[in-house]
């Protein structure tokens, strides 16, 4: 039972409001129009005040009629703060299915009911927090709005439901994303359309890394892709500002996906930097050209061993800072191997073997950065990057689309040794 809590001392309950009133804001009738003001104190006449003074003909002013207001007396009116604008309630958009369910949220996919569009809404789980707005969320919020580029989902608003609970980050819909559309289709992308993909999401990298962002949790789901060849950045749940002050304790390890993981994280380090996003796309560039996960591990010590197994154990030349790392000392490395990138990948050129070492690189402070990744050689050659134009479009799984069913066409009648043709006589 909810009670009006505008009225001090009142218990009365108030009326419970359906979520689909047309009025979303309780006006208090009996409140002042105006945040009262003390008036400044008059200064002291020379002249002593005449006795008529004190008389008045005029009639004691009257109160005004209450009118509704839209805020708490406590707040002050709005005109004071012209730029702070109100949140808009969720249910001025129509819930049409729900697409996943994350760490930190739950996503739907929904419409505006004003102007038709379809958008994702994603709901911030906030039912568990005891200490205020969870800095994830706020995080997230700053580095969408921070981090405007075409290959990066767009925010729109932030919309709020009927409790404290209820706040729904509103972003561009976009069909598809890259893990769901590898598994479904019938082959991998084309050599042409790895590279469109992969300068599209290094000029997204190159522009978080360039606004001091790290998105700390690349990876083929987070990475959404429409029907006309465009793929955007999403999900910036882990994101941070890595210019800011890392503290004491310095930078938590607990980032990035398992399976996309740079091994600096994996053996303890409290420090990182812009390098553990190149990793991770150097693991989704094995994605795209392999239709499957480069390190599908169960753990990180069967993560360590997968990477070994690639790249060759790390040496002091390939990585001098690796045997001050907390967990090196804990891990037996294998005998000395070479890499074994090129029986990996046997159909990638030898520009396209560079660029991929260059993503994963033991070395951190001698990985390859964005930057320095969108000139490099495997992307003027031939085959040339592919227009976005030219991909095909697939069934959207995120609004429920199916894949059609294609029915095997029956096949042509086995004729018999003794089969004889219907003639007129046997009628």
């Amino acid at each position: 039972m909810s009670t009006d809590l505008n009225s001090q001392g009142s218990s009365t309950p108030s009326r419970k409001r359906s979520k689909w009133d047309e009025g979303d804001d309780v006006e208090d009738l009996s409140a002042p129009t105006q945040v009262p003001i003390p008036k400044k104190r008059a200064k002291h006449s020379k002249h002593p005040r005449l006795p008529t003074d004190r008389v008045s003909s005029s009639p004691p002013p009257q109160p005004l009629p209450p009118t509704r207001r839209n805020y708490s007396v406590y707040v002050p009116p709005r005109t004071w703060h012209p730029t702070i604008q109100s949140s808009r309630s969720v249910y001025c958009y129509e819930r049409l299915n729900q697409i996943e369910e994350g760490s930190y949220g739950v996503v739907f996919r929904a419409k505006d009911k004003q102007t038709g569009d379809i958008v994702a809404l994603k709901k911030l789980k906030l039912d568990e927090e005891k200490n205020g707005f969870p800095i994830t969320a706020l995080r997230e919020i700053h580095s969408l709005m921070t981090c405007r580029h075409e290959n990066v989902v767009r925010i729109r608003e932030v919309v709020v439901g009927d409790t404290l609970t209820q706040v729904f980050v509103v972003m561009d819909f976009i069909e598809h994303d890259l893990k769901t559309l590898l598994t479904n289709m019938p082959s991998p992308f084309l050599q042409s359309e790895v590279k469109t993909l992969m300068l599209q999401l290094l000029s997204a990298v190159q522009h978080c890394h360039s606004n001091w962002i790290l998105h700390r949790d690349l990876k083929s789901s987070n990475l959404l892709m429409n029907n006309r060849g465009t793929i955007k950045v999403a999900d910036f749940g882990l994101a941070r500002r890595y210019g800011d002050p890392v503290g004491v304790g310095g930078m938590t390890q607990l980032v990035v996906t398992l399976w996309y993981r740079a091994p600096e994280i994996l053996l303890g380090a409290k420090t990182y930097s812009t390098a553990i996003d190149i990793w991770s796309v150097g693991c989704i560039f094995a994605e795209l050209l392999l239709k499957e996960p480069l390190f599908q591990a169960k753990g990180e010590i069967e993560l360590l061993s997968m990477i070994f197994k690639l790249l060759g154990p790390p040496t002091k030349n390939s990585w001098p800072d690796y045997f001050n790392l907390p967990n090196a000392k804990t891990i037996t490395l294998p005998s000395p191997q070479p890499a074994a990138f090129r029986s990996k990948f046997p159909h990638l050129s030898t520009s396209g073997i560079d660029l991929l070492m260059s993503f994963l690189t033991y070395d951190p402070e001698q990985r390859i950065t964005a930057e320095e990744a969108l000139q490099h050689p495997y992307f003027t050659e031939s085959p040339l990057p592919k227009h976005p134009d030219l991909f095909g479009s697939f069934p959207s799984a995120a609004a429920g689309e199916k894949r059609r069913k294609v029915f095997d066409s029956p096949s042509a009648p086995a004729r018999a040794a003794n089969y004889n043709l219907l003639t007129e006589l046997d009628m």
